[in-house]
This record gives C-alpha cells, structure tokens and sequence, in this order.
C-alpha cells in the first residue's frame, strides 16, 4: 500500500470535501482489496480487540449494518448505543457527554444526527475517531464513497461519465456530498428536479467555481438518453418544515420501464435508499438497477476506511 494511506490513520471522517481526489482513490482501492472478505470468501481477524460505536439519532437501516458488518467481517466487535431515546438522551445529556461518554468504550465512533455539523462538533470533542453517517441536510461522506464504489465497479470508471442526479436535490444530503465528489473526477454533472427542490445555489456555485461541468433542468425525458448513471432520491417528507409544501411535489417524478426505453443499455441506475414511489418496482428486474449491489458495496467501503482510519493496511 502507497504512504498515501498513512495520513487516514486516526482521521475524523467528516465531509466529503475534506478529500483530495488521491484520497478518494486510496479508498477505492483498498475497498478492492476488501471484497472478497466482504463477501465472506475469506476471514479476517485484524480488528480483533476492537471496538465501534453506532450512535444514532435518527433511523437507519442501511449505514448501521454496514458499518456493523464491516467491524465484524474484520473480526471486531460492534457497540450499538440503539434507540436514543432509551439513553441518558432522554434525561437532558448533552451531545458533547454523550461523545465523551462513548470514546471511553470505544475505538471508533460512527455518528449520524439531525443537526447539520453534529458531526465536526463531535470530532473536535472526542479524542477517538469520529465518521459522520449522516448530519441533518448537510453531508454524508461514506455514502458518497460507497457510491462512487459502485460507479466504478459498474461501468469500469469514474472520469468523464454523465451523471444525473434526480429527485430532491434540496434536502438530499447524499446529493450534496456526491456532487461535490464527482466534480474531482471531471463527471458532467446533470440535476433533475422540481423548481422547489433545486441543489441549493451555493453548491451549484461552489462546483462551478472548481471547475465543474454541472447544469440544471426539470426535464427527465431528456436525460435518459444521454445519462450513464441516474441517481434517484426520495423527496424526503421529513425534512419539509411545511407538510403543504411536501405535498405539492410528491411523486414528481417516478423512474419505470417505459422511461428508460430510451435509455443507453449500459445506463445504471442508483438509489441510495430507502424509496418510497419513486422507482417502479418493475424496474428492479432489469439490468440497469443496481441500488442493491449498491447497497452491499457500503461493506468493503466501509472496511476500508475502519482499515485505513486504525492504522491496520497491507495485511490482505
């Protein structure tokens, strides 16, 4: 393994912009080297004596097990802090205890919440490492990981493909973190949405400004002919502070067979779940969904960086 990795180990793992492009790539690359442990087809022992730390504030289903597979596909143990209504939450404990109190068990600290920048704030508290599985609308950057895992995997690269992201650009933070990503790996970058879920202007300015080939449009139809990968997302109700407003644009959009006839055959399509309506379920048989495999490749990504942020690299 290259000197590049050295610099991970002990790393907060926060936002996405927080990597270089040569960051991302060493990732990827030992998530290569995670697969067939990932998968079973070999046994590791290398995290033996170790332990994460889910801690959760909101529901996951997805980032928790991953997480919780990949420490015990390396052979560690898995503290999960569970409902959070059940802990010392609920009696008024602030954040900054909580994190504390968890370093103190823990080697690793995975944390998702609903406050945009819970995540840093927990880094800058606990002396163990902190990776952020989701704060509020703001960044997931192991999700964004994972999926440009699944990009190259998919179609044999990264650099150069059309990528569109549809759905709810604005509430999205899967999105965000993606854009910014792509934009490193000269992706042109094509946002689909109803004028009220737009990227929000500053993440369009801020790819733009480094360089990134990104534009916008409400039309899917035109799209789909040109698209490598269509990342679709849920209009996610929970975040609308007026439920009026997530009513107004339900269902704005919804991916079937009939669509993608005019699809590029090779063409795949992303979904970093879960969906609600947004995905005909007719359209899990045929060749362009992937969400699933996407799903799964959340364990070899997440076992690299678990790897690569304790130190433990060039053992496979």
């Amino acid at each position: 393994m290259s000197s590049g990795a050295e610099k991970f180990k002990g790393r907060d793992i926060i936002s996405i912009n927080d990597f270089g492009r040569e960051d991302i790539e060493i990732v990827l690359t030992v998530a290569d080297k995670m697969l067939p442990y990932a998968l079973g087809r070999k046994t590791a022992e290398v995290m033996r004596g170790r332990v994460l730390s889910t801690v959760f504030f909101e529901p996951s289903t997805r980032t928790r097990l991953s997480f919780s597979t990949a420490m015990l596909r390396l052979g560690g143990s898995v503290l999960d802090v569970g409902d959070i209504t059940r802990t010392s939450v609920k009696k008024g404990e602030t954040l900054a205890d909580t994190i504390r109190m968890i370093e103190a068990y823990s080697d690793i600290i995975v944390l998702r919440h609903s406050s945009e920048g819970a995540a840093r704030f927990a880094s800058k508290v606990s002396k163990k490492p902190v990776i952020n599985a989701g704060d509020g609308t703001g960044q997931h950057p192991t999700q964004t990981l994972l999926d440009l895992y699944t990009i190259k995997k998919e179609l044999g690269g990264i650099e150069g493909k059309t990528i569109a992201l549809l759905g709810d650009l604005k509430y999205g933070r899967t999105v965000h973190s993606l854009a910014y990503a792509l934009a490193k790996f000269n992706a042109k970058i094509i946002l689909v949405s109803p004028p009220e879920l737009q990227m929000p202007a500053e993440i369009v300015r801020e790819i733009r400004e480094s360089g990134g080939d990104v534009w916008e449009t409400d039309d899917i139809s035109s799209v789909i002919k040109v698209a490598d990968v269509l990342y679709v997302t849920r209009i996610q109700k929970e975040r609308f502070p007026d439920p009026e407003e997530y009513l107004k644009i339900a269902g704005s959009y919804k991916i079937t067979t009939e669509l993608l006839e005019n699809a590029k055959k090779s063409l795949i399509i992303m979904h970093p779940l879960p969906r609600v309506d947004e995905i005909d379920v007719d359209v899990d048989e045929t060749k362009h969904a992937v969400y699933f495999k996407q799903a799964f490749y959340g364990v070899p990504v997440r076992m690299a960086l678990i790897c690569l942020i304790l130190g433990e690299v060039g053992w496979w």
